[in-house]
């Protein structure tokens, strides 16, 4: 009331004008015309699915130029429907983190270094060694003549960043290996 008994003086009008309230256009130009970059021209949109636990929640891919520039949430998708846990939110982190290590790294056996390998290399020298492990260990039978046909010298453990397809997919490569699953059968 008082504010509005000094408006003869201007005071109110002063003061309206300094918080804003008389203000126009409290947004500038440059802010009213800002756009998010997965709009610019040239940005293509990938479906993709997280890398993390095997829920299989749905994701966008945004990139340009082969390099990833955006991650996100897929609205249409029955499972998350545009949400993403924290590990989710992370994955654009993990692509583009300039930590990430991008070359195959070996550290031989009581050596105090590092060397780079190449793919093709590291890829040699890992199907040598379980191809040994599993001609060294190899059961044709058991000790009543059963057919085994397996090799128990080899284990795999899944992990949160591994979903069920490739879950799927390195369980049949090793039972085509002759690697057989063993499993804890605890009675409550």
């Amino acid at each position: 009331m008082f504010l509005r008994l000094t408006d003869t003086d201007g005071l109110w009008s002063k003061l309206k004008n300094h918080v804003g309230v008389k203000v126009k256009h409290p947004v500038s130009e440059a802010t009213r015309n800002l756009r998010a970059r997965i709009h610019d021209p040239g940005v293509k949109q990938t479906v993709s699915v997280c890398p993390y636990c095997a829920v299989g929640c749905s994701q966008l891919v945004y990139s340009r130029d082969g390099r990833i520039i955006d991650i996100e949430g897929n609205p249409d998708s029955p499972i998350n429907a545009g949400t993403l846990c924290p590990k989710g939110s992370a994955t654009f982190g993990l692509h583009v983190s300039p930590h990430r290590k991008m070359k195959v790294r070996y550290r031989r056996p009581y050596s105090a270094e590092w060397e780079e390998l190449s793919v093709e290399e590291a890829m040699e020298m890992i199907a040598a060694r379980v191809k040994k492990a599993r001609d060294e260990n190899w059961q044709e039978t058991n000790e009543e003549g059963k057919k085994l046909s397996r090799s128990m010298a080899v284990a795999s453990v899944g992990g949160a960043t591994i979903d069920n397809e490739e879950n799927y997919l390195i369980t049949k490569l090793f039972h085509s290996m002759g690697f057989t699953r063993i499993t804890n059968q605890a009675r409550i």
